[in-house]
């Protein structure tokens, strides 16, 4: 079993961290892809991904002749974004924010779920209207919930043999609310990528909101007026 030193230490590498970091989007990616986002030669990111593989922290699936990465699991989603919450705990104006950390704040991947500005206030137009009840890390769909959600098109069966949960709060690292996670999170981005109303940026864990997007969110979810800017 690996212990809380040994867990540590291996995230604690700048390079290793760029690859957790570039796998918090969601996609799998390749070694070459990877080694590009640590900015390291390809000898030296598979020496990082064979510990990162030894210690479960991300799987490989084989398609073909091409190796895949991705993040073992949610929970190491979840691990990663509250390191990310306490790293980003510094005083303000310590660190210049660009045109990249902007769209990022708006709307991002935080694994397979939505975050930025855009996840919590999908969550807390969810929670006004009392299809979800939050508190702390902890949330509920109500039955009114599962109704809208329902109609919306979203499927929250749970696989065989998964223990997710269907609903969970996540605390967002730049908003430092909660956004949501769990089955529940992952059904909403799932599905509004298929609707089209966000869209992945290339090289990124950022979503850019379609113009389709940001007028069919108000009108099903009713976002609060100027949440952009909030």
């Amino acid at each position: 079993m690996n212990s809380i030193a040994e867990i540590a230490a291996l995230i604690g590498d700048p390079a290793r961290a760029s690859i957790l970091s570039a796998l918090m989007a969601g996609r799998a990616l390749t070694a070459g892809e990877l080694a590009w986002h640590a900015g390291v030669s390809a000898q030296t990111a598979s020496g990082h991904l064979g510990k990162l593989l030894a210690a479960k922290l991300i799987c490989m699936e084989k398609q073909g002749r091409h190796r895949y990465y991705r993040l073992a699991s949610a929970g190491v989603a979840q691990l990663l974004e509250t390191l990310t919450v306490l790293a980003a705990a510094e005083p303000v104006g310590r660190r210049v924010v660009g045109p990249k950390d902007q769209a990022l704040r708006l709307a991002r991947t935080c694994y397979d779920h939505m975050a930025g500005k855009l996840g919590v206030a999908l969550a807390d137009a969810l929670a006004a209207r009392s299809y979800v009840v939050m508190d702390d890390d902890a949330a509920m769909i109500t039955d009114a919930g599962r109704h809208f959600f329902h109609e919306f098109g979203l499927d929250l069966s749970s696989p065989s043999g998964s223990q997710r949960p269907i609903c969970r709060a996540c605390l967002d690292w730049s908003e430092r609310r909660p956004h949501l996670a769990g089955r529940l999170g992952a059904a909403l981005l799932a599905r509004f990528l298929d609707l089209a109303w966000v869209q992945p940026v290339a090289d990124s864990r950022a979503l850019k909101l379609t113009g389709t997007g940001e007028r069919e969110i108000h009108i099903r979810f009713h976002l609060r007026p100027g949440w952009q800017q909030g």
